[in-house]
């Protein structure tokens, strides 16, 4: 590595300024008295009868106050007599293995302790339906089986495709409780046709399925719940898609732009389906959606410990580096392509030593006309925007800016004896 370290020599690393991107976010100061008084309502209430077997069915998303979220849910429909069971509702995640799931879940702070109930982790299905085209419609055994099903959602735009619906109730009951055979079917046709393809087999599950009602939450730009609604499930797909505008608007996003080199701390399929969300980063998985900033290269530094060597997302990234790389689980990561039909999310990077040699390299490529005046932006993933670190080049920028507080004075980035950054 002495000529990639003799070809980084040189390159100029700017000093930093830590800045606050201020976003109007409105926030629910009280998200379990609000669960409550929801799942309260008549047209909820009603469904959960005393004696039922109840499926709440959880994602492996890192949702905003999801333990509460879980507890909370299970707790009401214990205090209407029924029987609540956990079952994961994460497509093939957790390298589609029953042991996996219930592991990410627990990554997340949903154990049978927190939750008050019992989990069942299976990736059994049963076929309910198909589509026009031949394709299954397929949910998870122990849901199915059950007196009642409740799906707990976050409604956010997509990572790869733009519908009425993207991700939110409808993408749980169609990919989440399909388990990966299902995730499967629902991606055999590749993103193109996934916005139709989650609505219609969605309105299957519905038909022939025994959902009740969804716990469904739109999060505001700091990654705090901004809305928790209990909707009953004849309501899943409208509400789904009326709330789907409020959080793409509702969403964090980089206020300076353009970008020479953006550096993304860590990502995770705890932060995004895509590891990092490419609404944020711009850096999409497929043509069929777009957004975002203007970006010249993106260097990825680590995974997350939450995404359990999972590095699906480093494939957008331009560099990354050995210790994300030594980290990497194949079978999980592999299994998340094999599933979505999507590979460029898992290829990877250019691979650097260090963090220094990685922003370096990124540097040197991103074809700034002045290297001392380079426009980087750092963050610690796509979910914590509210304060993130910019270039010297760009603090006049900011300075002027409503939405951006300066809070630090310029300062080098500082790196330990392996070239990794010292927070």
């Amino acid at each position: 590595m002495a000529i990639i370290q003799s070809l980084l020599q040189g390159i100029p690393l700017p000093r930093m300024v830590k800045v606050r991107q201020k976003f109007d976010a409105p926030a629910d100061d009280n998200v379990e008295q609000t669960l409550r008084n929801e799942i309260a309502k008549e047209a909820v209430a009603k469904k959960i009868q005393p004696g039922m077997r109840i499926a709440v069915a959880v994602g492996s998303r890192g949702l905003a106050d999801l333990p509460v979220l879980v507890r909370v849910t299970v707790e009401e429909l214990k205090k209407r007599g029924a029987h609540p069971f956990i079952v994961p509702a994460m497509g093939s995640h957790g390298g589609a293995t029953a042991a996996g799931q219930q592991e990410v879940l627990a990554n997340l702070g949903i154990t049978e302790k927190t939750a008050g109930c019992s989990i069942i982790s299976s990736m059994e299905v049963i076929e309910v339906g198909r589509l026009a085209n031949g394709l299954a419609v397929l949910i998870d055994k122990q849901a199915h089986e059950a007196d009642g099903i409740v799906v707990i959602a976050r409604i956010k735009p997509h990572t790869a495709f733009r519908g009425a619906s993207e991700s939110g109730l409808a993408k749980m009951l169609t990919i989440g409780l399909g388990k990966q055979k299902g995730a499967d079917s629902c991606h055999a046709y590749s993103f193109k046709y996934m916005a139709k393809f989650v609505v219609d087999m969605a309105k299957i599950k519905l038909e022939q399925c025994k959902f009740l009602f969804g716990v469904a939450t739109v999060e505001n730009a700091y990654d705090q719940i901004r809305i928790v609604e209990a909707v009953p499930a004849e309501d899943f797909i409208k509400r789904d898609q009326e709330l789907l505008p409020l959080a793409r608007i509702s969403m964090a996003k980089l206020i300076l732009n353009p970008i020479d080199v953006l550096i993304v701390d860590k990502i995770g399929k705890d932060i995004s389906g895509d590891g990092m969300d490419p609404n944020i980063t711009g850096r999409y998985p497929t043509p069929y959606a777009r957004g975002g900033p203007e970006i010249s290269k993106l260097v990825v530094l680590d995974l997350t410990e939450r995404t359990h060597g999972n590095a699906n997302g480093m494939g957008p990234a331009d560099f990354t580096t050995r210790k994300l790389f030594n980290k990497i689980d194949y079978e999980s990561t592999y299994a998340n392509a094999l599933t979505s039909t999507v590979c460029e999310p898992i290829r990877i990077p250019m691979i650097l030593e260090s963090d220094q040699q990685a922003i370096a390299a990124a540097i040197k490529t991103c074809n700034a006309r002045e290297l001392s005046k380079v426009r980087v932006v750092r963050i610690k993933n796509t979910l914590q925007l509210g304060e993130i670190y910019i270039s010297e080049a760009m603090l006049s920028e900011a300075e002027q800016h409503e939405q951006l507080k300066v809070c630090s004075e310029p300062q080098l980035m500082k790196f330990d004896e392996s070239g990794n950054l010292v927070s």
